[in-house]
C-alpha cells in the first residue's frame, strides 16, 4: 500500500492558479506558496521560498521561524547544493548533512525542492521539520506539484 503525503496540492496548486488569475504578484505568489505548505501541519515546520539572483538564492517568502538565511550563495549549504548539482535534496537528518546550514536547532530534517521551468532554475522551496526524517518520497512529490505550479505562474 502507497503512504500518502499529509501535503495535498491539489488545493494548492488550484489557489495559486486563482491568485495568478487575478494578477497577484510573484511576492503574492511566494508567500501564498509558503503559508499554504507549512498549513499542512508536521513534518512541515517553516517553509522558505529562495529565488535565485545570479550566483545567489535571496528569500522572498517564508512562513514559519525566521531564518538569518536570507542570501545563500549557490554550492554553500543544503540550499546551495540542490542548486550547484541541480537536484533536489532530502535530507532526513540534518545533523549528518556535510555543510548544512542551520536555520534553529530544533530542525531535524530538511527537503530542498527546486522550482524550474526546463532546464532553468528559477529558485527553490525549502522546508524544514523538527521531526526526524520527515519528508517521505510521497511528500517530495507533492511539494514538487506546487514547484512546478510555480514555475508556469512565476
Amino acid at each position: 500500500m502507497a503512504v500518502e503525503a499529509v501535503l495535498k496540492p491539489e488545493p494548492i496548486v488550484r489557489a495559486l492558479r486563482a491568485a495568478f488569475a487575478r494578477e497577484a504578484t510573484r511576492q503574492e505568489l511566494l508567500a501564498l506558496a509558503a503559508k499554504s505548505i507549512r498549513q499542512a501541519g508536521p513534518p512541515y515546520t517553516s517553509v522558505y521560498l529562495y529565488m535565485l539572483h545570479g550566483d545567489e538564492l535571496v528569500l522572498e517568502a517564508y512562513d514559519g521561524r525566521d531564518t538569518p538565511h536570507t542570501r545563500i550563495p549557490v554550492g554553500k549549504g543544503l540550499c546551495g547544493q540542490a542548486v550547484a548539482e541541480g537536484k533536489d535534496i532530502n535530507a532526513p537528518d540534518v545533523s549528518a548533512a556535510p555543510g548544512y546550514l542551520a536555520c534553529n536547532l530544533e530542525t531535524k530534517s530538511e527537503l530542498v525542492v527546486l522550482i524550474r521551468r526546463g532546464d532553468e532554475i528559477l529558485g527553490q522551496i525549502d522546508i524544514d521539520s523538527d521531526v526526524p526524517a520527515g519528508f517521505s518520497e510521497a511528500e517530495h512529490r507533492a511539494v514538487k506539484q506546487v514547484a512546478d505550479a510555480l514555475a508556469v505562474l512565476l
